[in-house]
């Protein structure tokens, strides 16, 4: 599957969605947290792992394929790891969204730019810019571990990770889920409780004899 298909498909779901779909996708910490205008991401993870220094994401903003996401981890420490020259320079060369756990900065562009920028802080001390770093090793972004070429996604939900052999059938699986709830909706609009459209009254009475049961839409 093309990325632009990719994208196509996720523009028809949500995160929240792919987490209905699978308790288990790995869900970034809300405290990396969108700084830009544009909040939605569906690209390729572009890893980094750096430590006060912002060499590395410089040099990964200039390798990057088209499309792809940085994805910083920086320890999780308050410097400042990018800027507005980053943001603009992934602009140039068409990535496809910047994430770090750490510090970002400049955001009086920043808060308006159509680049996807997350970050854990927001500070304006930068860090300093002499050591390489690590580009395209496995990471630890937002407490989930992040590969190069995992599959990232982001809405106004937040920020999910999927491995890319298994991003078709969750997609699918997703979809599915936005079936059953614009169903849901619509019985709903139409005067229906939650009670007349779930078995919330038999999963109650279930568990309540101690047996296992699970919450299911009604048709």
């Amino acid at each position: 599957m093309s990325m632009q298909d990719l994208a196509e498909r996720f523009r028809a779901v949500d995160t929240t969605a792919i987490c209905d779909a699978d308790k288990t996708v790995r869900t970034m910490s809300s405290a990396i947290r969108p700084r830009s205008a544009q909040r939605r991401i569906c690209g390729t993870a572009f890893t980094v792992r750096c430590r006060d220094d912002f060499l590395a994401v410089l040099r990964a903003v200039e390798t990057a394929a088209p499309g792809d996401v940085i994805v910083v981890d920086g320890g999780g420490r308050e410097i400042a790891l990018a800027g507005e020259l980053f943001a603009r320079g992934a602009l140039v060369r068409g990535l496809g969204g910047i994430v770090i756990d750490g510090g970002y900065r400049d955001m009086a562009y920043i808060s308006g730019c159509d680049l996807p920028v997350y970050s854990r802080f927001v500070t304006p001390m930068a860090g300093t810019v002499s050591a390489l770093g690590d580009l395209q090793t496995p990471v630890t972004c937002g407490g989930v571990t992040v590969n190069p070429g995992d599959i990232v996604l982001a809405d106004e939900e937040g920020l999910i990770v999927v491995a890319p052999d298994q991003v078709d059938d969750l997609l699918a699986r997703a979809a599915a889920v936005k079936d059953a709830e614009g169903r849901l909706v619509a019985r709903l609009t139409a005067g229906a409780t939650l009670s007349q459209v779930t078995n919330l009254d038999q999963h109650v009475d279930t568990l309540l004899r101690g047996e296992p049961s699970s919450l299911a839409l009604l048709a």
